[in-house]
Protein backbone atom coordinates (compact mmCIF):
# COMPACT_ATOMS: atom_id res chain seq x y z
CA UNK A 1 0.00 0.00 0.00
CA UNK A 2 1.32 3.59 -0.81
CA UNK A 3 -0.14 6.56 0.46
CA UNK A 4 0.88 9.85 -0.84
CA UNK A 5 0.14 13.03 1.66
CA UNK A 6 0.43 16.02 -0.31
CA UNK A 7 -1.19 19.69 0.60
CA UNK A 8 -1.27 23.20 -1.80
CA UNK A 9 1.55 24.80 0.32
CA UNK A 10 3.61 24.49 3.06
CA UNK A 11 2.96 24.07 6.47
CA UNK A 12 -0.75 22.91 6.44
CA UNK A 13 0.11 19.72 8.41
CA UNK A 14 1.48 17.50 5.51
CA UNK A 15 4.26 15.78 7.50
CA UNK A 16 2.84 15.94 10.64
CA UNK A 17 0.43 13.54 8.74
CA UNK A 18 2.63 11.52 6.90
CA UNK A 19 4.97 10.87 9.61
CA UNK A 20 2.53 10.15 12.08
CA UNK A 21 1.21 7.55 10.36
CA UNK A 22 4.07 5.59 9.56
CA UNK A 23 4.86 5.61 13.68
CA UNK A 24 1.37 3.82 14.23
CA UNK A 25 2.06 1.95 11.53
CA UNK A 26 5.29 0.71 13.13
CA UNK A 27 6.28 -1.78 10.15
CA UNK A 28 6.65 0.88 7.80
CA UNK A 29 8.45 2.99 5.16
CA UNK A 30 8.68 6.89 5.34
CA UNK A 31 9.63 8.53 2.30
CA UNK A 32 10.28 12.44 2.32
CA UNK A 33 9.87 14.00 -1.33
CA UNK A 34 10.39 17.01 0.01
CA UNK A 35 13.23 17.49 -1.77
CA UNK A 36 13.70 21.17 -1.57
CA UNK A 37 12.63 21.48 1.95
CA UNK A 38 12.97 17.83 3.71
CA UNK A 39 12.15 17.67 7.44
CA UNK A 40 10.45 14.24 8.31
CA UNK A 41 14.51 13.00 9.54
CA UNK A 42 14.09 15.59 12.12
CA UNK A 43 11.00 13.92 13.50
CA UNK A 44 12.08 10.17 13.31
CA UNK A 45 16.11 10.59 13.74
CA UNK A 46 16.60 7.69 11.99
CA UNK A 47 19.76 5.09 12.71
CA UNK A 48 22.48 3.41 10.98
CA UNK A 49 21.70 6.49 7.77
CA UNK A 50 23.19 5.18 4.43
CA UNK A 51 24.09 8.27 2.04
CA UNK A 52 24.32 7.79 -2.01
CA UNK A 53 25.16 10.70 -4.25
CA UNK A 54 22.36 11.55 -7.21
CA UNK A 55 24.05 12.92 -10.59
CA UNK A 56 22.16 13.56 -13.68
CA UNK A 57 24.07 14.16 -16.82
CA UNK A 58 24.85 17.06 -18.97
CA UNK A 59 26.10 17.96 -22.01
CA UNK A 60 29.28 20.04 -22.82
CA UNK A 61 30.48 21.22 -25.59
CA UNK A 62 34.25 20.88 -27.67
CA UNK A 63 34.00 24.16 -29.87
CA UNK A 64 36.40 22.95 -31.84
CA UNK A 65 33.73 20.10 -33.27
CA UNK A 66 31.07 22.38 -33.34
CA UNK A 67 29.97 24.03 -36.91
CA UNK A 68 27.13 25.96 -35.95
CA UNK A 69 24.52 23.87 -37.55
CA UNK A 70 22.11 24.30 -34.52
CA UNK A 71 20.62 21.19 -34.55
CA UNK A 72 20.82 20.35 -30.66
CA UNK A 73 19.24 24.13 -30.23
CA UNK A 74 16.28 23.35 -32.45
CA UNK A 75 15.98 19.67 -30.86
CA UNK A 76 15.72 20.96 -26.74
CA UNK A 77 12.43 22.05 -26.13
CA UNK A 78 13.36 23.42 -22.99
CA UNK A 79 15.69 26.23 -24.44
CA UNK A 80 18.70 24.54 -22.30
CA UNK A 81 20.59 25.07 -25.44
CA UNK A 82 21.81 28.13 -27.67
CA UNK A 83 24.41 29.44 -30.21
CA UNK A 84 24.90 33.21 -29.70
CA UNK A 85 27.62 34.99 -31.48
CA UNK A 86 29.62 31.75 -32.96
CA UNK A 87 29.60 29.98 -29.29
CA UNK A 88 27.48 27.47 -28.47
CA UNK A 89 26.19 27.41 -25.15
CA UNK A 90 24.64 24.61 -22.32
CA UNK A 91 22.03 26.39 -19.47
CA UNK A 92 22.78 23.56 -17.19
CA UNK A 93 19.74 24.61 -15.06
CA UNK A 94 17.06 23.64 -17.20
CA UNK A 95 18.42 20.58 -19.00
CA UNK A 96 16.65 17.57 -18.19
CA UNK A 97 19.55 15.03 -18.96
CA UNK A 98 17.85 13.19 -21.83
CA UNK A 99 20.61 13.32 -24.03
CA UNK A 100 18.63 13.87 -27.23
CA UNK A 101 21.46 16.44 -28.30
CA UNK A 102 24.07 14.25 -28.43
CA UNK A 103 22.37 12.03 -30.96
CA UNK A 104 21.23 14.58 -33.31
CA UNK A 105 24.73 16.65 -33.29
CA UNK A 106 26.14 15.33 -37.00
CA UNK A 107 29.60 15.92 -35.80
CA UNK A 108 29.86 14.64 -32.23
CA UNK A 109 30.72 17.52 -30.60
CA UNK A 110 28.93 16.99 -27.37
CA UNK A 111 29.17 14.53 -24.83
CA UNK A 112 28.39 14.18 -21.46
CA UNK A 113 29.62 14.90 -17.96
CA UNK A 114 28.09 14.10 -14.67
CA UNK A 115 26.72 16.72 -12.35
CA UNK A 116 25.92 16.35 -8.44
CA UNK A 117 22.95 17.76 -7.94
CA UNK A 118 21.83 16.36 -4.35
CA UNK A 119 21.75 12.82 -2.16
CA UNK A 120 19.43 10.31 -0.74
CA UNK A 121 19.49 9.08 2.74
CA UNK A 122 18.05 6.21 4.29
CA UNK A 123 17.98 4.87 7.97
CA UNK A 124 15.82 3.43 10.48
CA UNK A 125 13.93 4.80 13.54
CA UNK A 126 12.27 1.76 15.62
CA UNK A 127 10.42 -0.41 12.74
CA UNK A 128 10.01 2.39 10.32
CA UNK A 129 12.17 2.79 7.31
CA UNK A 130 13.25 6.41 6.86
CA UNK A 131 14.15 7.70 3.14
CA UNK A 132 15.19 11.47 2.50
CA UNK A 133 15.92 13.31 -0.64
CA UNK A 134 18.06 16.26 -0.25
CA UNK A 135 18.41 18.47 -3.06
CA UNK A 136 21.51 20.87 -3.64
CA UNK A 137 20.72 24.71 -2.72
CA UNK A 138 19.87 26.54 -6.57
CA UNK A 139 19.00 23.13 -8.27
CA UNK A 140 16.19 23.55 -10.80
CA UNK A 141 14.49 20.06 -10.42
CA UNK A 142 14.50 17.64 -7.82
CA UNK A 143 12.81 14.95 -9.87
CA UNK A 144 15.73 12.55 -10.73
CA UNK A 145 16.64 12.80 -6.86
CA UNK A 146 12.56 11.85 -6.39
CA UNK A 147 12.96 9.19 -8.84
CA UNK A 148 15.48 7.23 -7.60
CA UNK A 149 14.28 7.43 -4.08
CA UNK A 150 11.18 5.99 -5.31
CA UNK A 151 12.44 3.33 -7.25
CA UNK A 152 14.65 2.30 -4.82
CA UNK A 153 12.05 1.28 -2.65
CA UNK A 154 11.10 -2.37 -2.87
CA UNK A 155 7.15 -2.01 -2.03
CA UNK A 156 5.98 -4.71 0.18
CA UNK A 157 2.43 -5.43 0.19
CA UNK A 158 2.26 -5.65 3.31
CA UNK A 159 3.98 -3.04 4.67
CA UNK A 160 2.38 0.14 4.13
CA UNK A 161 4.65 3.15 2.69
CA UNK A 162 3.95 6.76 3.39
CA UNK A 163 5.27 9.07 0.74
CA UNK A 164 5.63 13.18 2.00
CA UNK A 165 5.41 14.96 -1.21
CA UNK A 166 6.52 18.28 -1.99
CA UNK A 167 4.02 21.28 -1.42
CA UNK A 168 2.08 22.76 -4.87
CA UNK A 169 0.99 20.66 -7.86
CA UNK A 170 4.10 21.13 -10.04
CA UNK A 171 6.00 18.14 -11.67
CA UNK A 172 7.58 17.28 -8.95
CA UNK A 173 4.28 16.64 -7.28
CA UNK A 174 3.19 14.44 -10.11
CA UNK A 175 6.53 12.50 -10.01
CA UNK A 176 5.62 11.99 -6.12
CA UNK A 177 1.95 10.07 -6.44
CA UNK A 178 2.19 8.67 -9.91
CA UNK A 179 2.59 5.32 -8.52
CA UNK A 180 0.57 5.87 -5.26
CA UNK A 181 -2.17 3.58 -4.29
CA UNK A 182 -4.20 6.69 -2.39
CA UNK A 183 -3.53 9.93 -1.79
CA UNK A 184 -3.89 12.39 1.54
CA UNK A 185 -5.18 15.32 0.68
CA UNK A 186 -3.97 17.96 3.93
CA UNK A 187 -6.08 20.98 4.01
CA UNK A 188 -6.78 24.16 6.65
CA UNK A 189 -9.59 25.53 7.65
CA UNK A 190 -9.55 28.75 5.61
CA UNK A 191 -10.67 30.34 2.48
CA UNK A 192 -6.99 30.60 2.17
CA UNK A 193 -6.74 27.01 2.42
CA UNK A 194 -9.67 25.75 0.25
CA UNK A 195 -7.86 27.62 -2.43
CA UNK A 196 -4.44 25.09 -1.72
CA UNK A 197 -6.65 22.55 -1.41
CA UNK A 198 -8.35 23.33 -4.72
CA UNK A 199 -4.95 22.90 -6.28
CA UNK A 200 -4.17 19.35 -5.21
CA UNK A 201 -7.91 18.07 -5.64
CA UNK A 202 -7.76 19.06 -9.29
CA UNK A 203 -4.11 17.15 -9.30
CA UNK A 204 -5.33 14.23 -8.01
CA UNK A 205 -8.45 13.68 -10.07
CA UNK A 206 -6.17 14.30 -12.95
CA UNK A 207 -4.47 11.69 -12.08
CA UNK A 208 -7.37 9.28 -11.40
CA UNK A 209 -6.26 8.87 -8.07
CA UNK A 210 -8.66 7.93 -5.18
CA UNK A 211 -8.10 10.22 -2.03
CA UNK A 212 -9.69 11.56 1.12
CA UNK A 213 -9.64 14.74 2.83
CA UNK A 214 -7.66 15.26 6.37
CA UNK A 215 -8.68 19.10 7.86
CA UNK A 216 -6.05 20.04 10.42
CA UNK A 217 -6.05 22.64 13.03
CA UNK A 218 -10.12 22.30 13.60
CA UNK A 219 -11.68 24.50 15.37
CA UNK A 220 -15.60 25.07 16.52
CA UNK A 221 -16.45 27.69 14.13
CA UNK A 222 -16.78 28.02 10.54
CA UNK A 223 -14.43 26.10 8.52
CA UNK A 224 -14.42 27.04 4.17
CA UNK A 225 -12.41 23.68 3.66
CA UNK A 226 -15.14 21.33 5.67
CA UNK A 227 -17.75 23.29 3.32
CA UNK A 228 -15.64 22.87 0.43
CA UNK A 229 -15.27 19.27 1.19
CA UNK A 230 -19.17 18.51 1.85
CA UNK A 231 -20.01 20.44 -1.74
CA UNK A 232 -17.98 18.51 -3.55
CA UNK A 233 -18.70 15.05 -1.99
CA UNK A 234 -15.26 14.84 -0.74
CA UNK A 235 -14.32 12.39 2.41
CA UNK A 236 -13.28 13.87 4.99
CA UNK A 237 -10.97 11.25 6.15
CA UNK A 238 -9.84 12.75 10.04
CA UNK A 239 -10.12 16.48 11.43
CA UNK A 240 -7.60 17.18 13.66
CA UNK A 241 -7.45 20.06 16.03
CA UNK A 242 -6.34 23.08 16.45
CA UNK A 243 -4.41 21.69 19.75
CA UNK A 244 -1.53 23.39 21.90
CA UNK A 245 -0.03 20.34 23.23
CA UNK A 246 -0.15 18.47 19.67
CA UNK A 247 1.40 21.98 18.19
CA UNK A 248 3.99 22.18 20.80
CA UNK A 249 4.74 18.53 20.09
CA UNK A 250 4.89 18.71 16.19
CA UNK A 251 7.20 22.35 16.47
CA UNK A 252 9.69 20.48 18.94
CA UNK A 253 10.05 17.84 16.42
CA UNK A 254 8.83 15.36 18.20
CA UNK A 255 6.15 12.39 16.82
CA UNK A 256 3.13 13.12 18.43
CA UNK A 257 1.43 9.14 18.53
CA UNK A 258 4.88 8.33 20.17
CA UNK A 259 4.52 10.28 23.07
CA UNK A 260 0.92 10.72 23.58
CA UNK A 261 -1.65 7.34 23.97
CA UNK A 262 -4.47 10.41 22.51
CA UNK A 263 -2.60 11.24 19.39
CA UNK A 264 -1.75 7.66 18.93
CA UNK A 265 -5.40 6.40 19.08
CA UNK A 266 -6.33 9.49 16.75
CA UNK A 267 -3.97 8.83 13.92
CA UNK A 268 -4.28 4.69 14.75
CA UNK A 269 -7.83 5.56 13.62
CA UNK A 270 -6.91 7.82 10.65
CA UNK A 271 -4.60 4.52 9.66
CA UNK A 272 -7.35 1.70 9.28
CA UNK A 273 -9.58 4.38 8.01
CA UNK A 274 -6.99 4.92 4.87
CA UNK A 275 -6.65 1.11 4.89
CA UNK A 276 -10.42 0.63 4.56
CA UNK A 277 -10.66 3.31 1.99
CA UNK A 278 -7.44 1.30 -0.33
CA UNK A 279 -9.25 -1.86 0.38
CA UNK A 280 -12.50 -0.61 -0.68
CA UNK A 281 -10.52 1.02 -4.32
CA UNK A 282 -8.62 -2.32 -4.66
CA UNK A 283 -11.58 -4.46 -5.01
CA UNK A 284 -13.71 -2.18 -6.83
CA UNK A 285 -10.93 -1.65 -9.39
CA UNK A 286 -11.69 -3.37 -12.59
Amino acid sequence: MKVAVLSGKGGTGKTLVSVNLAAVAKNSTYIDCDVEEPNGYLFFKPEDVQEEEIEVKIPTIDDKLCNGCRKCVDFCKYNALAYIKDKPIVFEEVCHSCGGCILVCPEKALSEKEKFIGKIQEGTSDQVTVNTGIMNTGEASGIPIIKKLLKQNRFEKDRPTFIDCPPGSACIVMESIKDADYCILVAEPTLFGVHNLNMVYELVRLFGKPYGIVLNKCMDEENPAEKFCLEKGIKILSKIPFDNELGSLNSSAQIAARESNKYDTMFSSLLQTVIKEVRCETATSP
